[in-house]
């Protein structure tokens, strides 16, 4: 089985470092118990603090797909509106 890696960064508006933070945090505990999660791993940037990075793997894209379509991403995502400046996903593969 080939896993799924995602690697997501999250740009927050420089006035709501704090608020995107905390609902970042909020999704950590929930993801990990989900199925299928390998590990979901929050970063921050040591030299910008808005910035932060998700690591996450996957058994299956068709298993992260599920956790995409989870309440608590939607809860995140309202709760957000307006204090993300800049957000990029890749869905990546293992080579080496």
């Amino acid at each position: 089985m080939v896993n799924l890696t995602i690697v997501a960064n999250i740009k927050a508006n420089s006035d709501k470092v704090d608020l995107v933070k905390a609902e970042l945090l909020k999704l950590i505990e929930i993801t990990r118990a989900e199925e299928g999660c390998i590990n979901y791993d929050l970063h921050q940037d040591n030299e910008n603090p808005a910035h932060f990075m998700f690591y996450e793997n996957w058994e299956s894209r068709e298993l992260w797909q599920t956790h995409m379509a989870n309440q608590h991403l939607a809860d995140y995502m309202a709760a957000t509106e307006g204090a993300v400046a800049e957000f990029t996903l890749n869905e990546m593969t293992v080579i080496a």
